[in-house]
């Protein structure tokens, strides 16, 4: 990339969160809600992309154009496919949306509804790191972070206490499409850094972490059935 691509941090004030020399950087993949040419959530959302790069992380970012609507394809879909295999990738996510109607879009809503709960024996997002963001095209709202996060609980994920929510977003960027100096550049800052220490802190941990009573009653319930059966 030609010049600094983080112009608006000081460097004194920049800290990457400490990882140990052996462990790997963590994977994090970051969704957008809009496909408007200059879509102020993926630019948002690009934003965030460098930071986490320059946090020592690895990002890979979802493109939903061409993905179909839920129950409108088949889950062979490329697209569904590409999704899917991100999602089994990676240690945690970012999802960024526009506030629309007061809610987040249905681009948004229809990648996260095309992430199943489960894949055969494999929850996908259980256990994994979550942070929310939203932009907005009028006042501050926080609408859809709250609703983001109603989402996040229900796919098992365990989603950062920072969030963003940025206001009038078509004010922050510059003529090259790059956030300009801002409390709210700042705030997004934080939460990259809380997101990539809260991954760091329990990707080791996600089986312990999401053990449960429930079902380990229930995997025991199983193997007795199957051990008690009278014929095979």
């Amino acid at each position: 990339m030609i010049g600094n691509p983080l112009p608006n941090i000081r460097d004194d004030a920049f800290q990457s969160p400490k990882r140990s020399a052996d462990a790997e950087p963590p994977k994090i993949l970051l969704l957008y809600g809009s496909l408007r040419q200059r879509s102020f959530s993926r630019l948002v959302s690009e934003e965030a992309a460098r930071l986490l790069e320059a946090m020592g992380a690895q990002t890979r970012t979802f493109n939903p154009s061409g993905l179909p609507l839920p129950d409108d394809a088949e889950d062979s879909h490329p697209k569904v496919q590409e999704l899917r295999e991100l999602v089994q990738w990676c240690d945690g996510m970012v999802w960024c949306s526009p506030e629309r109607h007061g809610a987040m879009t249905a681009i948004m809503k229809a990648q996260i509804d095309w992430i199943p709960l489960s894949i055969g024996a494999v929850r996908p997002t259980q256990g994994k790191t979550l942070a929310v963001m939203q932009v907005c095209g009028g006042s501050q709202s926080f609408n859809v972070v709250n609703q983001l996060r109603i989402l996040g609980r229900w796919m098992r994920l365990l989603t950062i206490p920072n969030q963003s929510s940025v206001p009038k977003a078509y004010l922050e960027f510059d003529d090259n499409d790059r956030m300009k100096p801002s409390p709210y550049y700042n705030r997004i800052v934080d939460v990259m850094e809380e997101l990539v220490k809260f991954t760091l802190l329990t990707r080791g941990q996600k089986a312990y972490l999401t053990d449960r009573y429930s079902e380990r009653v229930e995997s025991a319930e199983a193997l007795s059935n199957r051990v008690n059966q009278r014929s095979i």
